[in-house]
């Protein structure tokens, strides 16, 4: 097997695990009543938020888990857990710090999925797709083990869409010759600007319209009819 085009260097994988991890926690340590978590449920989530998206990312890459061949991961995502339990205690309201996070984390995770997709030899598409999984993989684990409805999958904020499109812009400034190092760069940049944007201003995708049925002659048991 050959040598891969691009490596993530350790130290901005290890940002993402911490800034997912951090992230993972404030936004686990804001819910009360039956929803509150003790500390351990606080920290397991920011682990899940650190290492989530890293693992569906190899995962998916065929590749051993990179964030399983180094002592430092687990220490940086259970060390960064603890950090956004404090800064939540300290925070009262963190609402915007969390936003701001999340768009940052996501983008990293979406430029590093697609970049080590690229540098492996993975065509454009299944990259940004690979990208993109591992960008929202840590909120999708999050939600299932909270009991959660799946945030990408409702109405939201651009949540996965911001992903998809800063993976895309990475393919394609690197299909004009931009190196991989710096068209990850510009795509996380895009994912975060477009992630923050879309909150700020509540944009979403158009919510799916609602089939009515209405039933003809009924007396006979005729078939529904799908009603716009």
């Amino acid at each position: 097997m050959t040598e891969p085009l691009f490596t993530i260097p350790l130290w901005a994988d290890l940002l993402g695990v911490g800034l997912g991890g951090i992230q993972g926690a404030m936004f686990a340590s804001g819910f009360q009543g039956q929803r509150r978590l003790d500390l351990l449920g606080v920290a397991i989530i920011g682990i899940l938020i650190g290492m989530g998206g890293g693992l569906i990312r190899d995962l998916l890459l065929g590749q051993p888990p990179a964030t399983l061949q180094n002592n430092w991961y687990l220490i940086a995502a259970g060390g960064a857990a603890i950090i956004g339990m404090l800064l939540a205690g300290l925070l009262n309201r963190a609402n915007a710090v969390i936003v701001g996070l999340d768009a940052v984390v996501i983008g990293m995770f979406g430029a590093f999925g697609t970049s080590k997709a690229l540098g492996l030899g993975v065509p454009a598409v299944p990259a940004v797709f690979i990208g993109a999984c591992a960008a929202v993989g840590g909120s999708i684990l999050r939600d299932v083990i909270m009991g959660l409805p799946v945030a990408i999958m409702h109405v939201g904020s651009l949540y996965a869409v911001a992903a998809l499109l800063g993976c895309s812009v990475i393919v394609t400034v690197h299909a004009f010759g931009v190196s991989i190092t710096i068209a990850g760069v510009i795509g996380l940049v895009v994912t975060a600007v477009i992630r923050v944007l879309a909150v700020i201003f509540d944009v979403s995708l158009p919510e799916q319209r609602r089939l009515y049925r209405r039933k003809v002659a009924a007396e006979t048991g005729a078939i529904p009819i799908v009603k716009p």
